[in-house]
């Protein structure tokens, strides 16, 4: 009997031990990966598949640089009879090059637009990181400000996923005609949580991209969208932002999931859009 319970309690303690270091070595994974985990400048591809010219749009393209000397790539969309500019900040996959129904909608729009890629992605040059893409920010709002002499009050800044936290750090920074965040995240750190709530996060995350706190100190009129069907960023995250907004502030629920909401919602998201842009361009 006692060799049957020695038994037992050898294999149960090899057990916790297996356990134990898979527990490990995905916490290593989870910690020494996050930049593969959050960031995919290579997929679909960096390379740029297609230009707005086969929507039938003139664009020019633009290289800039940032305040570290990093040169970056975009392109500046003009409207014969803009209304505004828009400062385009895409998500974590792909290039600019994959964002073309959106620029063919923002065009509709009677806008400007301004998207580019960040460091590492598309033809922009250098490594991805979060500082970096802040810096990145920054030397776009320069490239409209400065360049182009476009006054503030005239750029609506727009982000979509993580490009939502970016764009919303750099509203914080600075006094845009408005803010559109769409299909974001409250931060990272509450994003792991919910993906691996078992895991010690507040250790193993280094990256924040902490939209909630961004956005409490933008004064500009705010529009989060967000779908109920997001597959990929749960619904109540767009919540969470909205809640930590000011005033004024907009709240428009999409249809479909987190890569097509904007097409899935039809016309409905065009009108909304329209309204919310009218009504901060005429605010005082």
């Amino acid at each position: 009997m006692a060799l049957l319970k020695n038994k037992i309690m050898s294999d149960f303690l090899k057990i916790i031990f297996i356990l134990f270091i898979v527990y490990a070595a995905f916490s290593a994974f989870v910690y020494f990966k996050q930049t593969s985990i959050i960031y995919y400048p290579d997929f679909p591809g960096r390379k740029i598949s297609a230009t707005p010219e086969s929507l039938g749009l003139v664009f020019e393209n633009v290289e800039f640089y940032t305040a570290d000397k990093i040169k970056l790539h975009g392109w500046y969309i003009p409207h014969d009879q803009a209304r505004a500019t828009l400062l385009f900040f895409h998500g974590n996959a792909g290039n600019i090059s994959h964002r073309l129904d959106s620029i063919a909608i923002f065009h509709k729009l009677h806008l400007n637009v301004f998207i580019f890629d960040y460091r590492g992605y598309g033809q922009s040059e250098g490594k991805i990181s979060e500082p970096g893409s802040y810096r990145d920010a920054e030397a776009a709002w320069h490239y409209l400000t400065r360049n182009r002499g476009i006054t503030e009050k005239q750029i609506i800044i727009f982000g979509r996923s993580l490009g939502g936290s970016i764009a919303t750090w750099l509203a914080s920074h600075h006094s845009p005609a408005a803010l559109i965040v769409e299909s974001g995240f409250s931060s990272v750190p509450a994003m792991a949580k919910r993906l691996y709530p078992f895991l010690p996060i507040d250790w193993l995350v280094h990256f924040n991209y902490d939209t909630k706190e961004y956005i409490r100190t933008v004064t500009t009129p705010v529009l989060i969208a967000h779908s109920p069907d997001d597959e990929i960023i749960p619904f109540d995250e767009g919540e969470i932002i909205f809640q930590s907004a000011n005033k004024p502030k907009q709240f428009f629920e999409l249809q479909g999931g987190h890569n097509d909401g904007f097409i899935m919602t039809g016309n409905d998201y065009l009108t909304a859009l329209d309204s919310f842009i009218n009504n901060s361009l005429t605010k005082p």
